[in-house]
């Protein structure tokens, strides 16, 4: 009746010369009522009245390609860490979303004789013991190490003749083992020794996106499930799945694929975007449940990224002899408000280190495992010592620096440093960190003075900020995260703390720099060049999220 009324055009004429302002609010009402039909019918509308039961990330910051198992009632998880040491984080949870770091797979030198740069890795938990599988893409390729605890230690590696990268280990309940990698080649092997024991067998082709990586391989109602992430690990992210009721194929694709990614119209303009790489765990009351990683963006069009590939959790309805849904249209919200396993929350880290412990606590790294007398805890005293080596940050190698992972977009990292360089050549401070180009707010000398200053590279790009002359004494360095900006402040003399220098945070992301990983915040020295006489004394370090 109202599409007939505005359609004569009889009516519409007269009505428009003797009541425009009735026609134009009819008008109005048509443009409104055509709007409230929803073209994509995959697109939930949100539940206003719902409770939120929980928020992703579930682990922030830099930890991706996560990969679960289930012993009983308590859960383990791993994410890959690249060039940083120790290597492979070991989660436990209790329900899925509250996590509590209880190791690393890869802790000690010499475990992997030789540099480290490890990708996704997956765990698995087979009668009485933990496998953790992954690539070492810079030192001989793809392997396993095995522990009895997960919290370690940690077996040294097992080497597999496997082509690709991001394997998965897949224990058949006919008592077989098999290894697929990225290449979707399938081989048994075995376990004990890593042997392969049958030819190398491509069994999918994934469904022809980019990049295919991150297989897993499921056994349920008769079916071998081949999970995979395909379109690389930026914005176009996605997960896909496939079956067969033989393990060597054929495969058929699943027809709703993509089962999660944010790259349609259903994950557009979320919080989190890059969704994929994931895996599935079956909880101890029946539910299923994904980890899948994402990343938070920040700031400008188009988005950056700093903080990296972070873990996310969402619900997934596995009906019997059917396919896998996940949350219901393949979306990873913030606000979760879907039901829970019971939440046990664990213990938050603390925000200050004292420096008073024999070892840092989990959530530290280097860069690649430590050697020498560079790096030195003294718990008695309450410091860490630094030695800059001759290299420099970014450079190939185990330079002076230990750092944690930024888990927050806006956050306020602050120190308090004792270093008078010995030679112009020596430099100590703060640093944030992201594939090797890195802000820094430092202390150095020249002409027997010294000096503080923030000194940016990324890329080829150097800059270095106005130089402030100190006095004698410790310096309390600041670094903060606004989201859009870094603010670089100083402080001596129980003195207020002054900014030195503000900088735009998209120049550190990884749209900007590259590679997979995301930004710490640290300490670092170096002798630019060759080693440093003077060590640079830290009394403390606090990391607050705001």
């Amino acid at each position: 009746m109202l599409i007939n009324y505005c359609t004569s055009n009889y009516t519409l004429k007269h009505k428009t010369m003797k009541y425009p302002l009735t026609v134009l609010l009819i008008m109005i009402c048509v443009h409104l009522f055509s709007q409230q039909v929803n073209p994509n019918p995959w697109v939930m509308a949100p539940d206003t009245t719902a409770e939120v039961t929980y928020t992703n990330p579930v682990i922030p910051g830099f930890y991706p390609d996560p990969s679960v198992c289930r012993v009983n009632d308590d859960y383990y998880l791993v994410n890959s860490t690249f060039e940083y040491f120790p290597g492979v984080p070991v989660f436990h949870s209790k329900d899925l979303i509250h996590w509590d770091q209880v190791g690393h797979c890869i802790h000690r030198k010499g475990q992997i004789d030789g540099e480290i740069n490890i990708f996704a890795p997956t765990i698995r938990y087979h009668k009485g013991t933990f496998y953790m599988i992954t690539t070492n893409v810079t030192y001989k390729g793809n392997f396993y190490v095995t522990a009895k605890n997960p919290a370690g230690p940690w077996s040294d590696a097992i080497w597999i003749d496997m082509p690709e990268i991001d394997p998965d280990l897949f224990f058949d309940d006919n008592g077989k083992t098999y290894v697929i990698t990225s290449a979707f080649e399938l081989a048994e092997i075995d376990i004990a020794t890593g042997k392969l024991l049958s030819e190398r067998r491509k069994i999918w082709n994934s469904t022809g996106g980019r990049y295919p990586e991150a297989p897993h391989i499921y056994k349920k109602d008769g079916f071998y499930y081949l999970m995979a992430a395909e379109g690389g690990t930026e914005e176009a992210h996605m997960v896909t799945i496939a079956r067969s009721h033989n393990i060597w194929g054929p495969y058929i694709d699943n027809p709703a694929n993509p089962i999660a990614t944010h790259v349609n119209y259903a994950g557009m303009g979320k919080p989190i975007q890059g969704i994929g790489h994931a895996d599935i765990i079956q909880a101890h009351n029946n539910t299923w449940w994904m980890v899948i990683h994402g990343y938070r963006s920040v700031t400008g069009y188009p988005p950056h990224h700093m903080l990296g590939r972070e873990t996310c959790l969402v619900p997934v309805s596995w009906p019997k002899g059917g396919w896998p849904v996940v949350n219901g249209n393949g979306t990873v919200p913030v606000e979760m408000t879907c039901p829970t396993l019971p939440q046990i929350p664990v213990e938050a880290i603390p925000a200050r280190t004292n420096f008073n412990k024999k070892e840092l606590g989990f959530e530290w790294n280097y860069i690649q495992p430590p050697g020498g007398q560079n790096i030195i805890l003294d718990p008695e005293k309450g410091t860490l010592s630094l030695k800059g080596s001759a290299l420099k940050i970014g450079e190939k190698g185990n330079p002076s620096f230990v750092g944690r992972r930024l888990t927050d977009i806006k956050f306020e990292a602050t120190t308090r440093i004792a270093f008078n360089p010995a030679n112009e050549n020596e430099e100590a401070g703060m640093i944030l960190l992201n594939n090797g180009s890195h802000f820094d707010i430092t202390v150095h000398a020249k002409n027997e003075k010294r000096y503080l200053s923030v000194k940016l590279q990324f890329g080829q790009t150097l800059y270095q900020s106005t130089i402030i002359e100190l006095t004698p004494g410790t310096v309390d360095l600041r670094v903060e995260g606004t989201g859009p900006e870094f603010i670089f402040s100083y402080a001596q003399n129980n003195r207020g703390f002054k900014t030195v220098e503000k900088v735009d945070a998209r120049f550190l992301s990884t749209e900007t720099v590259g590679w997979f990983t995301g930004l710490y915040v640290g300490l670092y020295a170096t002798g630019n060049g060759k080693p440093a006489e003077a060590p640079a004394v830290f009394d403390w370090f606090d990391y607050r999220g705001k």
